[in-house]
């Protein structure tokens, strides 16, 4: 596997492990507080164990400001695909206006 391509599929994982910890929960309001907060640390417990390979890997080719970029913009994929599919609540034409505001703004990064 190539060796750019790796760390994004780690960022990728960890992202929609970490959506769900921040966010499935709210799925289950009737659920107890304290309940959602230990499923959400067990389930970021596998964002984790992507996230720091993701990181040590990515490291290595990408600066840690591109790194970061990259794994915000993972997010942004990530949580739209949420909040449609596990949530229910689609994205607006806004939404996607502003997504793209900030994609444009990742590409800064990348620009040499």
């Amino acid at each position: 596997m190539s060796a750019r391509l790796l760390p994004l599929l780690l960022l990728l994982g960890s992202n929609v492990f970490m959506t769900f910890a921040w966010y499935g929960h709210l799925k289950y309001r009737s659920s107890p507080l304290a309940l959602a907060i230990v499923a959400s640390w067990g389930i970021a417990f596998f964002e984790y164990t992507l996230m720091v390979p993701a990181n040590r890997l990515g490291s290595t080719i990408y600066s840690v400001v591109q790194l970061k970029t990259l794994q915000e913009i993972l997010t942004l994929v990530v949580f739209a695909g949420f909040s449609t599919w596990y949530l229910g609540q689609p994205l607006k034409w806004n939404h996607y206006a502003a997504f793209a505001l900030i994609v444009g703004a990742a590409f800064l990064m990348f620009y040499e």
